[in-house]
């Protein structure tokens, strides 16, 4: 890795520093995820992928960069909104009658007020400097969705919300959604309302997601969508396709479908894992079955992080964008160990 952290590398970080042309299409972005709302920017993405899947060379993964530039990429538009829908709740600005803090409300368009795209604006610029620094510099991670964590809890931090989340008197510590099954309310005054509900007039607790959030069903969806990822990978050579399907059918999620999952931090581990272990010379069903297991991971860590940084925070802090980054060092680290094949992981 050493080896990587050359002159070239750092010429490249200050080539993004400098040019003016991605921080314009950066804050366009960014802005652009704030006037259509999080959620459906990131829906957005995911047919940009699918189109890019069959639109580029299969093998090398080409034709997904839209999806994944500094425009469309969901450390740009979606981080930019997610920050956006934080300041408009803070400030006011942002009644959606969601059932949590209206912070959290992703799916919200938030129109056109030019102080709130130009929040949108300014993280979306954030989103493209901290991932091309991390590219450039060939970080054995998913730059991408590293952004994208590191985003929300800049946001928190700017705009005055607790970074972790405070954790209610009715649970006994942060992976407790107990309070959440008994519809317990927070106490009066427990925490501020931010221009927004008053704290006894939340939950306890909010799960990132109401209907899938057991363990159980949490690592058998994991378990499917891996595997479904990998076989999609298989038939065509690319590893992005599962991705990008389970960011588009969040599409129903967004239209009010009850009990869609989200499975993009479950298909792309899966389906790069298959990548990873046939690329080492393992045989196609083993890498079928790690591509269960990667798709378990990456289920089960997302909702690890879903219980400390969401249910008991007031923004959104994405849980499949933490489970990636995580679960792509991981493969990274060990197709930098010789252990596994190289996979799209900067740095591998």
């Amino acid at each position: 890795m050493l080896a990587q952290w050359n002159a070239g590398s750092l010429s490249a970080v200050l080539d993004v520093l400098l040019s003016p042309g991605i921080w314009l299409g950066a804050a366009a972005g960014g802005a652009f995820g704030a006037a259509l709302g999080a959620l459906p920017a990131f829906i957005f993405t995911g047919f940009l992928v699918i189109a890019g899947v069959f639109g580029g060379d299969a093998a090398s993964g080409a034709g997904v960069g839209v999806g994944f530039g500094p425009v469309f990429g969901p450390h740009i538009s979606f981080a930019g909104g997610a920050a956006a829908a934080a300041y408009a709740a803070k400030n006011g600005a942002m009644e959606s009658g969601f059932d949590y803090h209206n912070a959290k409300d992703i799916g919200f368009a938030l129109g056109s007020r030019p102080d709130i795209l130009a929040v949108g604006a300014g993280f979306g610029v954030f989103g493209i400097l901290l991932e091309q620094t991390l590219r450039n510099l060939a970080i054995p991670t998913d730059p991408i969705a590293f952004t994208v964590v590191a985003s929300a809890l800049v946001h928190r931090l700017v705009f005055g919300y607790s970074v972790i989340g405070n954790v209610s008197s009715k649970a006994s510590g942060y992976f407790d959604m107990g309070p959440f099954e008994r519809e317990e309310m927070r106490e009066s005054g427990e925490v501020p309302g931010d221009g927004d509900k008053e704290g006894s007039d939340r939950l306890a607790v909010e799960p990132w997601l109401p209907n899938m959030y057991k363990w159980s069903h949490v690592a058998a969806i994991g378990a499917v969508a891996g595997l479904a990822a990998s076989y999609a990978a298989i038939q065509t050579g690319n590893v992005f396709l599962g991705f990008g399907i389970s960011a588009a059918t969040l599409l129903f999620l967004n239209l009010g479908v009850d009990r869609i999952p989200v499975t993009h931090h479950m298909t792309l581990p899966g389906a790069t894992a298959w990548a990873a272990f046939t690329g080492a010379g393992f045989s196609p069903a083993i890498g079928l079955v790690a591509g269960a297991v990667f798709g378990l991971l990456g289920a089960v860590i997302g909702e690890a992080f879903q219980r400390v940084f969401y249910a008991h925070g007031d923004t959104h802090v994405d849980p499949p964008a933490a489970a990636i980054f995580i679960t792509s060092s991981i493969l990274a680290v060990l197709a930098i160990l010789g252990v596994l094949g190289s996979i799209w992981v900067p740095g591998t």
